[in-house]
């Protein structure tokens, strides 16, 4: 039994020799090679402080040390790297990189110190890093600009998602700005945006889905009318309609009836539209299942003129008595957001919420109703809901004033309410001739030919034309004292101009052909003005009030690129292929040359 005890142990310890080996030698190859070991610097030893008085030490002995060099931080490639202290413009101390003979400095620093922009992306399953020199893209030019065509680069503007737009009005069908006031206003220039951004996308995007639920016309009329649920104490009958020549559907509605509704349920489209007249005070409700998982939003179209209201989860907009047919047309999806983010303040509060289903409409009070669809977009309804604000809210001299208070800057007069905007004023142009265009109803080339009037009066004078140099004929965007020379507003009043003058013809068109002529005189002029060697300048303070230039942000020097891109292909001037080449390399960090 001993000896058999003794083989056991003496198997055991073999084993375990054994393992202990192949540890030993599986850790010693995951071990870093000798040419990718790196040691700190050791620290220096220092001798005891000799005693006071002890000649026997001397400083020949113990001279001083120098100091201690960074801490290797790692080796790349066999090139070591280590920090390094970056003394700036003999100011302030950055933590940078020596990687051998080259430097490395943060991109967080140099993003703020140059302003410049770049961010980590995943590109073939890689990381990378892209860097540009400026935030902002140049749209290319289709073709040569005309006045039924493409706006610019306006199919890319989504007017009423901005967070200054307070919302869509009910009654007027436009935006309502709270740019420069939290009370919200009607700005001409977002309204002709708002109708040229959805003219532009009809033109460049596929034509829409339309899902129609409900038209009394149907000849199959017991199919059409499946989905309607009308309780007790409520009707819906469908009758014929004199002034439309077709059938419809009448409502009554009244309370303590709960409304007579009808089952819409699409998961896919967010524009709704009817048409719809009421005999008495009434509402059309719309319920939508949104991305937040609880109880659904309802949307409430009602018969008044509150601007916008929300409280749990039920939100208002008044839409006028409507007491006679029109078509309610609604972006369920911006009426739900703008709703949930109302505030106080200039800014509409970002949200997540989203729609993700239109579940059903019901309608309160007494009317008639006709043409029930649900669409992906209708950007000719938006287009026209902003032509015909421009004519109906256009005054006697032919211009849009604007209701609020503008404060340019330090050294110009702030304008008072009731001032005119050259740009507003193309850009109305812009809009009203393409609405002319698609009709040929005269009541939009007349409103057009009128919004030249202030373009003739002087600032002073509560127009907008200011004289640079006692020579050169400006409209300006801003018409301030003194004068501001706003660049693409500018080029905004000769756009509009020339859309006038294209479409009116010789004859009528004559006096807009006359006004943008010498405006495309002065810009000629003047654009070497706005050239930096590295930017564009946004208006020309610099040289009236003597102060520091306003420098173009990026987004607008891409604004006036697109501007010289559209002027470029209807009017051959070498200044503006010059402009164009020299601001296109600016966005890429070429600059013009030095001395």
């Amino acid at each position: 039994m001993r000896c058999l005890a003794a083989r056991v142990n003496y198997k055991t310890l073999i084993v375990i020799c054994t393992l202990f080996t192949l540890l030993t030698v599986l850790l010693w190859n995951h071990c870093p090679s000798d040419s990718s070991l790196h040691f700190l610097p050791r620290a220096v030893l220092l001798a005891p402080s000799p005693k006071v008085g002890d000649a026997s030490i001397s400083s020949q002995q113990h001279p001083p040390q120098p100091p201690e060099p960074p801490p290797v931080v790692g080796i790349t490639g066999g090139i070591k790297y280590e920090e390094i202290d970056c003394l700036v413009n003999d100011e302030s101390i950055v933590k940078c990189r020596r990687e051998g003979t080259e430097i490395y400095m943060p991109f967080s620093w140099m993003e703020k110190y140059f302003e410049v922009y770049g961010k980590l992306v995943q590109y073939d399953g890689y990381d990378r890093f892209e860097f540009q020199h400026s935030y902002s893209k140049v749209f290319a030019q289709r073709e040569p600009y005309h006045p039924s065509g493409v706006f610019m680069s306006f199919e890319g503007y989504n007017v009423e998602i901005r967070e200054r737009v307070k919302c869509i009005s009910g009654v007027e069908g436009v935006p309502l700005s709270t740019q420069w006031g939290p009370q919200g206003y009607f700005y001409t220039i977002q309204v002709a945006q708002y109708g040229l951004s959805h003219y532009s996308k009809n033109l460049t995007e596929h034509p829409p889905h339309v899902e129609v639920y409900d038209t009394a016309e149907e000849k199959d009329n017991q199919a059409s009318s499946a989905s309607w649920r009308v309780p007790s104490g409520c009707s819906l009958i469908r009758v014929r309609d004199k002034t439309r020549a077709t059938f419809v559907r009448q409502f009554s509605a009244s309370e303590p009836c709960e409304g007579v509704s009808l089952l819409l349920d699409n998961p896919n489209d967010f524009i709704i539209s009817l048409d719809i007249k009421f005999i008495s005070n009434g509402s059309v409700s719309v319920t939508l299942e949104t991305t937040e998982r609880s109880l659904p939003f309802t949307i409430h179209y009602v018969t008044n003129t509150k601007l916008i209201a929300f409280k749990d989860r039920e939100i208002t907009y008044g839409i006028g008595p409507r007491t006679t047919w029109s078509t309610l047309t609604r972006d369920l999806q911006t009426d739900l957001r703008k709703g949930v983010g109302l505030s106080n303040t200039k800014a509409v509060k970002a949200t997540k919420i989203m729609p993700k289903r239109v579940l059903r409409i019901l309608l309160h009070g007494h009317g008639f109703i006709d043409n029930i669809t649900v669409s992906t977009t209708a950007h000719m309804a938006a287009f026209f809901a902003a032509s015909d604000w421009l004519v109906r809210n256009q005054d006697e001299r032919g211009g849009w004033p604007i209701m609020v208070t503008r404060k340019l800057g330090e050294g110009f007069r702030p304008l008072d309410p009731g001032w005119y905007s050259a740009m507003a004023q193309g850009q109305a142009m812009s809009t009203l001739v393409r609405a002319y265009l698609l009709t040929r109803d005269q009541v939009y080339l007349s409103a057009a030919l009128k919004a030249t009037g202030p373009y003739k009066l002087p600032s002073a004078q509560h127009g907008v034309k200011a004289v640079f140099m006692n020579r050169y004929d400006w409209y300006e965007e801003y018409p301030t004292s003194p004068s501001s020379f706003v660049l693409n507003g500018f080029i905004y009043s000769l756009v509009g101009l020339y859309d006038l003058t294209e479409t009116a013809g010789e004859k009528l068109g004559w006096e807009a052909s006359q006004l943008y002529s010498r405006g495309m005189e002065s810009l000629k002029a003047m654009l070497p003005l706005y050239d930096t060697g590295s930017g564009s300048i946004y208006d020309l303070r610099h040289f009236i009030l003597g102060t520091a230039p306003n420098l173009a942000r990026w987004d607008y020097h891409t604004t006036h690129i697109n501007q010289l891109q559209l002027l470029a292909s209807i009017d051959n001037s070498p200044i503006f292929q010059d402009m164009l080449k020299r601001w296109k390399n600016y966005l890429k960090g070429i600059r013009a040359k030095h001395n």
